[in-house]
């Protein structure tokens, strides 16, 4: 009997704990409203997560993983995008720009944030499909779901908490007339500075976690931060604006960059 249904009624962590138990093989696709997502198993153990949202590539996980620059990520897609992840890998490696630990190491933890994210969601259809898998040219791991399980299971009491305390996203915040703290004097996060800068009565908590490009629980959890900070309150949104953001400058990269494993890395590739 095909495993299917509605995340109303069979929660990812129910889904989880029995991939687990019966040590499956398969992959588990979910369809929630905005995206869907592709989780695969090899008995038992997570093998590897994509969501319909972001490029699911090996360069572009270890461009969001900080390991290759946005010229170099432009780089390989221009003129290695046909190679298929281990290829690509092996060529990082054998070019001494990465090493195997630390592509595994970005790939375990974009498939894991992938699972965690998961359990935020309340709506949506899945299907498990027995023994299917990626296709031959993805690297794939074997995580133990344990960890996953537990770290997802408090996730998910933080999510109905922060819910609670903020029940719509679709309302906007405005500094307190009288501030209980300096927002001067508070240490705040790179992720909680970008979220201050968005705050305005015309933007929605929705909007400033588009622009910010944060999923429901971390702007929550930003939020709630300010809130009990005693920084910001809820209030009705205004005229609804989109967001006005100006992207910061970044620095030119130098020669130095320009000479490294990258172009090599594309001398090879040519070569091949």
């Amino acid at each position: 009997m095909a495993l299917k249904g509605n995340l109303r009624d069979f929660t990812i962590n129910q889904l989880l704990n029995l991939v687990s138990v019966a040590q499956k093989t398969g992959t588990l696709e979910i369809k929630g409203p905005t995206q869907s997502a592709q989780i695969a198993f090899r008995e038992g153990k997570l093998a590897s997560a994509q969501t319909s949202q972001n490029d699911s590539s090996l360069a572009a996980i270890l461009y969001r993983r900080g390991q290759l620059t946005k010229r170099q990520l432009q780089l390989i897609k221009a003129r290695a995008g046909n190679i298929g992840d281990k290829e690509l890998g092996l060529l990082l490696i054998n070019a001494n720009y990465l090493t195997q630990k630390e592509i595994l190491t970005s790939l375990k933890e974009e498939f894991i944030e992938i699972v965690n994210n998961l359990f935020t969601w309340v709506e949506g259809f899945f299907q498990f499909y027995n023994d299917a898998l990626p296709e031959s040219g993805k690297i794939t791991l074997r995580i133990n779901l344990e960890n996953i399980i537990m770290e997802g299971s408090r996730r998910l009491r933080e999510w109905e908490q922060l819910q609670d305390e903020i029940p719509s996203l679709d309302i906007a915040l405005k500094f307190t007339d009288n501030p209980s703290t300096d927002l001067r004097n508070v240490n705040l996060s790179v992720e909680e500075w970008r979220v201050v800068s968005y705050i305005n009565p015309k933007n929605t908590i929705r909007q400033i976690s588009k622009a910010t490009k944060m999923n429901d629980l971390e702007i929550r959890r930003i939020i709630y931060g300010l809130l009990q900070a005693g920084l910001v309150e809820m209030i009705r949104a205004e005229n609804v604006e989109k967001p006005k953001y100006q992207k910061p400058s970044l620095p030119v990269s130098g020669q130095k960059e320009q000479k490294t494993l990258v172009n090599r890395l594309i001398k090879r590739i040519q070569s091949l």
